[in-house]
């Protein structure tokens, strides 16, 4: 009996784990199943993904920046194909081997064979390592020859950044190249868009339109196997090229001023005087920028960097000169404005003006004798301007010169490096250098010397708000989407000056309380080039077609002793450091005027025998391209 119980209690035992055995297995079946059902049903797009990732490898090419044309549509900052050479370290089975065959066909340095080891460390084993991105075609073709022995070598043609006229654009351009860490970082728009090999703007328009021109990655789709190695291409998607952008500058004209600052150092500008298209801003000397492309050589580097012209220096944007004589027909106008003088105020000029024991000399010894406004202006008389500035004070000059637009950035935020200048008055002077304003200091800003600083561009704008009666315009370098033709802008100006009661923007454009006093001012630069005894008589066009009006400036860049001025050295023995700056304004044709420029010469001597004659050929240049721009065709434009 007892035996039968414990069998009994023994087979309960077994029946029990049995059941809690199969009752597992069958939770665990069911967990599985339904595992399976989420894995294969539910997460199936998910996990396909995740296939797809590993199964398949995508690879941006470098974007296609948009080109840069000017006025008339040709290209001045393009694309062209290149030849490059890429390794893909997946593919290689013995690198080193590859380095040593690539160091002998294509004469590699030590220093670029490290560099090519230390990018293989630093990149993934699918990415490509450009070898060199600027094959010649002869290195192209011995390459694809040696192909079957240079395993994971690949010959790539591809687009590159391209400058066809060299050194002409190279201040307003600026120029391309590879991104370090902070520009990347800085940029959303390059940190998306980034590969090796890509290259960005740096400097100048290339710089500052960068989200417009940089354009959208090309995309490769490989199936790769469990290794990573590609097997075969699945999808090719093409990018997108950057932005179109149209320039108001004429390239004809553009190139004309580098030909004529031919190794001289200074600027030429060119403007519209109604609508502020920039024709021209040509800063010499200048440089190629297609050598920064591929990394510049140190030797090359050298020679632009240690050349005493200094070629880096946008001279147009960023040299910082004093105005000279250029800056009388604004003394003249700020004096007639403030009824200080007018056309009947005369001063005896006898080369000198004595002021608290100070001598303040005239650019001509023996003196003009008494001199009027307009022959003063002629003559360019600095005894008449001292007088005009000691009567009117500098406060009241100051606040004419920066109505035309001295010490004020002109283009804005276009270009990083711009400088505003400075026009003195007596709070700049005593906020800045803690000092009082002395009378002395007056008469010399009279005369465009002392703390005055401009840059060439400021009195092109200066010039051209003079030659289209007073009226305030906004310089532009680039086409706008709705651009104003010059009857639409001449129309604006005089109905803000027919009707007072207009729209606040039409009465902001007047910078001039009496017309006349405007006229008074551009017939007195008329006589200073076209009467005799005028400056810039010598470079004069009779022709009313070209004939323009202007005014010379010297710009003196050092204090000139008494045994200096004894001495009255010729230019040639003065050394060029010490000579004066040569600087010219003027605008044309005289009658129904459409152009101002600027010219300065930087050491040139005179203005009247350096900057005025440049003028003379410039303006027939200029006035007979004006039928043709008027006549040209609309282009695609973008708002920036």
């Amino acid at each position: 009996m007892i035996k039968s119980n414990s069998g009994i209690r023994k087979t309960d035992v077994i029946n029990r784990r049995m059941f809690i055995i199969g009752a597992a297995k069958i939770i665990v079946f069911v967990g599985i199943v339904a595992r399976l059902f989420s894995l294969q049903i539910n997460e199936n797009k998910k996990y396909l993904t995740l296939s797809d990732k590993n199964r398949i490898r995508e690879w941006k090419l470098p974007p296609t920046r948009g080109n840069i044309v000017d006025y008339f549509g040709n290209v001045i900052a393009g694309n062209l194909k290149v030849y490059q050479l890429h390794i893909i370290p997946e593919q290689v089975e013995n690198f080193n081997y590859l380095l040593v065959r690539l160091k002998n066909l294509l004469n590699l340095s030590d220093k670029r064979i490290a560099r090519i080891n230390k990018l293989k460390s630093e990149l993934k084993p699918w990415d490509s390592i450009i070898v060199s991105e600027n094959l010649s075609w002869s290195q192209f073709v011995k390459i694809n020859n040696y192909l079957y022995d240079l395993v994971g070598v690949k010959p790539v043609m591809t687009i590159s950044r391209n400058y066809p006229f060299n050194d002409v654009y190279t201040h307003v351009l600026g120029y391309v190249s590879q991104p370090n860490e902070k520009e990347i970082l800085e940029n959303e728009i390059i940190q998306e868009r980034f590969v090796p090999g890509m290259k960005i703007g740096k400097l100048g328009l290339e710089k500052r339109l960068e989200n417009h021109l940089i354009g959208t990655n090309a995309i490769q789709r490989y199936e790769v196997n469990a290794y990573g190695k590609r097997i075969n291409q699945l999808e090719h998607q093409k990018g997108e090229q950057g932005s179109k952008i149209r320039l108001t500058v004429d390239t004809e004209i553009q190139k004309a001023c580098g030909e004529l600052l031919n190794q001289k150092a200074g600027s030429i500008s060119v403007m519209d005087i109604y609508t502020g298209d920039i024709i021209a801003m040509y800063s010499s000397p200048s440089y190629n920028p297609n050598l920064f492309l591929f990394g510049i050589s140190n030797d090359e580097w050298q020679l632009i960097r240690n050349n005493p012209l200094k070629p880096l220096i946008n001279k147009t944007l960023s040299g910082l000169y004093s105005p000279g004589s250029t800056i009388k027909p604004i003394v003249a106008l700020s004096a007639l404005e403030n009824n200080v003088v007018d056309t009947k105020f005369k001063v005896k000029c006898t080369g000198k003006m004595e002021l608290y024991g100070q001598t303040f000399h005239c650019w001509k010894e023996e003196g003009h004798g008494w001199v009027s406004l307009k022959n003063a202006m002629k003559q360019s008389c600095d005894t008449y301007f001292y007088e005009v500035a000691r009567l009117l004070g500098v406060d009241r000059l100051n606040k004419t010169a920066e109505k035309f637009g001295l010490g004020k950035k002109v283009l804005g935020d276009y270009f990083d490096n711009e400088k505003k200048g400075l026009f003195p008055n007596t709070v700049w002077k005593k906020n800045n250098l803690g000092k009082g304003w002395v009378l002395g200091e007056t008469l010399i800003t009279g005369i465009g010397q002392g703390y005055t600083q401009t840059t060439p561009l400021q009195l092109c704008m200066m010039t051209a708000q003079i030659a289209n009666g007073g009226y305030a315009i906004k310089p532009k370098i680039i086409v706008d989407s709705n651009p104003i033709s010059y009857e639409d802008a001449k129309q604006s100006m005089e109905s803000g000056l027919l009707f007072d009661a207009g729209s606040e923007e039409l009465l902001d454009k007047k910078l001039f309380k009496n017309q006349k006093n405007i006229k008074i001012v551009q017939e007195a630069m008329f006589a200073s080039t076209n009467e005799r005894f005028g400056t810039s008589y010598k470079s004069r066009i009779d022709d009313p077609k070209y004939q323009f009006a202007g005014k010379t400036g010297t710009a003196q860049v050092k204090r000139i002793s008494k045994r200096e001025r004894e001495l009255d050295l010729e230019l040639e023995q003065i050394p060029y450091k010490d000579r004066d700056h040569a600087l010219y304004v003027a605008y044309g044709p005289y009658v129904n005027p459409r152009y101002a420029l600027s010219i300065i010469v930087e050491h040139g001597g005179s203005g009247s025998k350096a900057a005025a004659p440049i003028a003379k050929k410039l303006f027939k240049l200029i006035i007979d391209r004006h039928d043709l721009r008027n006549k040209q065709s609309n282009f695609e434009r973008i708002t920036v």
